[in-house]
């Protein structure tokens, strides 16, 4: 995942090739080695030892002192391709390395023994902060590296399957927007992958299958089952306490965890999908300070959750909190997950955003991942390369979403319920899809219903005018849902959370009694329960002023955490 790169799965094997080699694999001189020397130990490998390997959990970052290591790329078909070889003064790590998580290649003693400075993620970690100006060339490296892996098309869970799949769509996008390197292979045109097919897969159901580097293979697993197969998210965080739980993983979340890990608080990060939330999603946004030309909300996205881990938070996607526990004598919060695991916290904060909302259509949720998308990445605008799409929605969102799909799709039909644009979308984009040649603005309108083929697959939408009753039917394959989100916050039912009409969580004075301590304006009604974002109440439900609530939460959680580490009078 990249910082200001957003790459796309590959769908098969290429030759590695690095654009911004110098970058990617720098030489250090013998006086930053010797500065590094502090934050790691002396390592020896025999010829041929393995210093890390692909699906275990990786020891760090290498520093080459003599000898020569190969370094090789391999999925669980048992294809294994070259990357590069590293010698003396060269570093071997990528971002993963950060938080310790499962290697992504493999690297071996190669041509003789190598001596090595093997550098922990903690202490990598220190470095990167200790040392700036060296940090940020290793900082870079490490991020183009993950880079060149996702771009390489060879590596990592092989995803098996007929490309117009729905769930293969699923399956790309939730790697995708984790940065996760894969690549996908057609049974059509590939006799390995059907062989596989033939053997693993005795329905459609089955498919797409997931070959796991280890040579596992799962049959259309859901998104947190390929995320611990392929070592995304550990098991042994629960046994930590952290000064603060993050509950969401959208620019609030993120911006949370930055600041309050750079102040020195342990921070653990919880988010249901992939880091960003429906930014992340976003194809462009251009109104956000500071990119003038724009930027991929998944490109945002990844620059925060870089620098999350830079500063050592803990951050476990996809993982779900099912509920909240604020009635421990301790004083600690306990949350529940979906793997049935208990985290315990100091204190909390809300950033779980809103939810996709699903409107009444007729059949809509049997097309759910089928031809029915709540995002538009590469990946959905690819499945639906010249074809009619139908779009339903009238804010920032659903605009944004109608100009990047006109580049793929041959007409873009935007269904609107009100009768223009003006009260809910910027100037800019109404000016940008009034040009856009195949984009059509239906207003007055909302699809009633869908209708699907002999494969379980959307081909077609059922709609009528809010002025008229006569019913439409168009031959469409590929239906994209941008009506608004409603306020993630179920999990927090029981624990005494105040939240108005619309589920919001109400924050400040609004939840304080009159003659109260005055509180911090997102603090909610339970003391070290905080929120922020879209989620909280009032919020203004723009990136900009999420990430600007996730900054401004921080003091206030030094305040709690400092006032609750006083012994009581």
């Amino acid at each position: 995942m990249s910082a200001d790169t957003t790459a796309g799965p590959a769908t098969g094997p290429n030759a590695y090739a690095f654009p911004r080699h110098e970058q990617t694999f720098p030489t250090l001189t013998h006086h930053e080695i010797e500065r590094m020397r502090r934050f790691g130990e002396l390592r020896s490998y025999k010829d041929g030892e393995a210093l890390f390997e692909t699906g275990k959990v990786g020891p760090g970052m290498f520093v080459v002192l003599s000898g020569h290591v190969a370094i090789t790329q391999r999925d669980g078909l048992g294809r294994v391709t070259p990357v590069i070889d590293q010698g003396p003064g060269q570093f071997l790590a990528e971002i993963g390395q950060l938080s310790g998580r499962v290697a992504l290649v493999d690297g071996h003693a190669d041509g003789g023994d190598v001596e090595a400075l093997l550098i922990p993620p903690d202490q990598l970690r220190a470095l990167l902060v200790a040392e700036a100006e060296l940090g940020e060339r290793i900082m870079r490296a490490l991020i183009l590296r993950r880079v060149s892996l996702i771009q390489g098309g060879v590596g990592g869970p092989v995803l098996i399957g007929p490309a117009s799949l729905g769930d293969m769509a699923r399956l790309q996008n939730f790697l995708g927007r984790n940065g996760q390197p894969h690549y996908v292979l057609d049974p059509a045109t590939d006799k390995d992958a059907a062989d596989l097919v033939a053997r693993y897969a005795t329905s459609r159901a089955d498919l797409p299958l997931v070959v796991i580097p280890d040579g596992r293979v799962l049959r259309n697993p859901s998104e947190p089952a390929i995320a611990y197969a392929i070592g995304m998210i550990g098991d042994n965080n629960h046994e930590k306490l952290y000064d603060v739980a993050v509950v969401g993983g959208g620019p609030a979340g993120l911006a949370t965890a930055v600041y309050a890990a750079s102040e020195g608080l342990s921070v653990a990060v919880f988010d249901a999908r992939a880091f960003g939330g429906q930014a992340g999603a976003s194809a462009r946004i251009e109104n956000y300070l500071g990119f003038p030309t724009g930027i991929s909300g998944q490109a945002l996205a990844g620059r925060a959750f870089n620098q999350a881990q830079k500063f050592g938070a803990d951050m476990m996607i996809p993982v779900s909190i099912r509920s909240l526990d604020c009635s421990r004598n301790d004083g600690l919060f306990a949350l529940a997950t979906d793997c049935g695991q208990m985290m315990r916290a100091k204190s909390v904060v809300v950033a779980s955003g809103a939810r996709y909302r699903r409107p009444g259509i007729e059949n809509l949720e049997k097309f759910e991942g089928r031809g029915v998308w709540y995002w538009a990445s590469p990946i959905e605008a690819k499945l639906c390369a010249g074809q009619d799409v139908v779009l339903v929605g009238g804010g920032n969102s659903a605009g944004q979403a109608a100009v990047f799909l006109s580049g793929h799709a041959r007409k873009v039909y935007m269904i609107i319920r009100g009768g223009g644009l003006g009260a809910s979308m910027s100037r800019y984009l109404i000016e940008r899809i009034e040009a856009t040649p195949n984009i059509e603005l239906m207003f007055n309108t909302e699809v009633i219903g869908l209708e699907g083929d002999d494969d379980a697959s959307l081909a077609r939408v059922r709609w009528r005018s809010r002025l008229a009753p006569e019913e439409y039917t168009l031959d469409i394959r590929n239906l994209f849902l941008f009506v608004g989100a409603d306020p993630a916050t179920g999990w927090l039912e029981g624990c005494g959370v105040m939240v108005d009409r619309g589920g919001f969580v109400v924050t400040g004075a609004q939840c304080k009694q009159q003659d109260g301590p005055s509180a911090s304006p997102l603090e909610t009604s339970v003391p070290g329960v905080f929120a922020v974002g879209d989620v909280r109440s009032g919020s203004v439900k723009r990136v900009g002023g999420a990430i600007g609530e996730g900054a401004q939460v921080v003091a206030a959680l030094h305040g709690f955490l400092s006032d609750s580490a006083k012994p009581a009078p």
